[in-house]
């Protein structure tokens, strides 16, 4: 347990800042989930426009520092691909 005043404030900032991580982090997979299930429908131009949404969601994530960057340039790149092969 935090002794001093500037350990709990740490932790109640801790706290803030985790349950904004959480809620951005969830925003993410919604809108990659969406992404998703175009792509298992078939539909290729939902796909792209759900991609179209996705995409900054991904790359905002990376930036403020809840994914990785490398990670979200993976992700972004897999569901291009996936998206582009609807295309044919």
């Amino acid at each position: 347990m935090a002794n001093t005043s500037s350990a709990k404030k740490a932790v109640r900032k801790i706290e803030r800042r985790a349950a904004v991580n959480r809620s951005r982090r969830s925003q993410m997979r919604t809108y990659v989930r969406k992404v998703e299930e175009a792509i298992a429908s078939g539909d290729h131009g939902q796909a792209q426009t759900a991609l179209k949404d996705a995409e900054p969601m991904i790359m905002r994530a990376a930036q403020k520092g809840i994914i990785h960057k490398n990670t979200a340039s993976r992700k972004v790149s897999r569901l291009s691909a996936n998206v582009k092969k609807l295309a044919k």
